[in-house]
């Protein structure tokens, strides 16, 4: 007997490409179920983080025309990777594998035949790996790179060219949902779990339809979660620079001291004024990447929920017909 897939989609905002995504996903799903690939009760499940056109709408109507597709609705907009979370944690208590993937289609849907293999191959993780970012422009391939390459040296574990197109066996899922922290960067968290691993590359597309729901402005701030929230090094940097900036200021001090003892008049007007706003940009900087870490702090310690569900719509008796 094959084993139950659900393939859990965060959308937000996605009524012009969902149709598409459908489409492609009912044959996908199809062809796996009548080649004995996964199970007739796996399902798609579509996870609606609040979103302000007719998303939500959509996705019931699909859920009542074919309930090969379930809908998860939270109360509001969470972001993507709470709604990851959500839909993951939802998708456990019914599948034995998950399969977490966008809804623009720019991740490959032919891949899931092999996410599948690897996983009935002994893998409980799989990472969906970019083979190529011919397709990018040159600012975002080499931020990328640099990015990558900068975590890795800040020492977070994690797979380059990997978003989150991944494959998760229910026990990776279960340990998953051992990490309870609010500020969420699950690339870097889902390295940590362990257990047997496997890598599927895939050529990514453009975005079919819609626009981007990561601009420049969220990329940065995604990118800042990444660093603070597996390392510590930026604090420790903090310590660095101080203590070098003190050792500076005492042999600079030793210097007009020595000066002075030999008669030289400094005037200096320009040397203090340009220290002086050095020296305060240096303290506003390591204050701020002091803040940061206390922010994430004040977060975690209020133990909010990270998403609260408004509605769930799944059959996961119903069973395709060949």
């Amino acid at each position: 007997m094959s084993d139950t897939l659900y393939l859990v989609i965060p959308c937000y905002n996605e009524q012009e490409v969902l149709p598409e995504t459908a489409r492609r996903l009912t044959q996908k799903l199809a062809d796996m179920m009548d080649n004995n690939l996964i199970s007739p009760k796996s399902r798609v499940l579509f996870v609606d983080d609040g979103s302000k056109d007719n998303t939500w709408k959509m996705i019931e109507e699909l859920h009542r025309e074919l309930p090969l597709f379930s809908g998860l609705k939270l109360s509001h907009n969470q972001g993507h990777q709470n709604a990851l979370i959500a839909g993951l944690m939802t998708a456990k208590e019914y599948a034995d594998m998950v399969i977490s993937m966008d809804a623009d289609l720019q991740d490959d849907v032919d891949a899931i035949d092999k996410f599948v293999q690897e996983y009935y191959a002994g893998c409980d993780i799989v990472y969906g790996v970019r083979s190529s970012r011919a397709k990018d422009t040159v600012f975002k391939r080499s931020t990328a790179i640099g990015y990558y390459k900068f975590l890795k040296w800040m020492g977070v574990e994690i797979v380059e060219n990997h978003a989150d197109y991944r494959l998760m066996s229910r026990r990776a899922l279960e340990a998953l949902s051992q990490y309870n922290e609010v500020n969420l960067f699950l690339r870097g968290i889902v390295p940590l779990i362990g257990f047997r691993t496997s890598i599927v590359t895939y050529e990514r597309s453009e975005r079919f339809a819609g626009e981007s729901k990561y601009p420049l402005k969220k990329m940065l701030a995604f990118a800042i979660d990444g660093i603070t929230s597996f390392s510590v090094k930026p604090i420790r940097l903090v310590t660095t620079l101080g203590a070098v900036i003190f050792a500076l200021s005492v042999l600079a001090l030793l210097y007009l001291l020595g000066l002075k003892l030999f008669g030289y008049t400094v005037t200096g007007w320009t040397t203090l004024m340009g220290s002086i706003w050095a020296l305060g940009g240096i303290q506003l900087l390591c204050l701020g990447i002091i803040g940061e870490y206390v922010g994430k702090l004040y977060k975690e310690v209020k133990h909010r929920p990270r998403f609260i569900v408004d509605r769930l719509e799944n059959d996961p008796d119903w069973q395709k017909q060949n």
